[in-house]
């Protein structure tokens, strides 16, 4: 049941993390005027799934130790 557990909070928090870190990556909206491009980006939801991420790894060690 560990094990299961511990599999599952792996796979949770490496996914949180390349969902992060791909929504901290790509902008949100652009515009392009001529000579010049403008980008707007909001990181507040890639810094949350990042963390949850990085919870839920260390939980997933934390259930192996008990």
């Amino acid at each position: 049941m560990n094990k299961t557990i511990k599999t599952i909070l792996i796979i949770a928090g490496l996914a949180l993390l390349i969902y992060g870190g791909y929504e901290l990556i790509t902008p949100e909206a652009s515009l392009d005027i001529g000579i010049a491009e403008f980008e707007s980006q909001n990181n507040d939801n890639a810094y949350i799934s990042i963390g949850i991420g990085i919870v839920a790894l260390i939980a997933s060690f934390l259930v192996s130790k008990k």
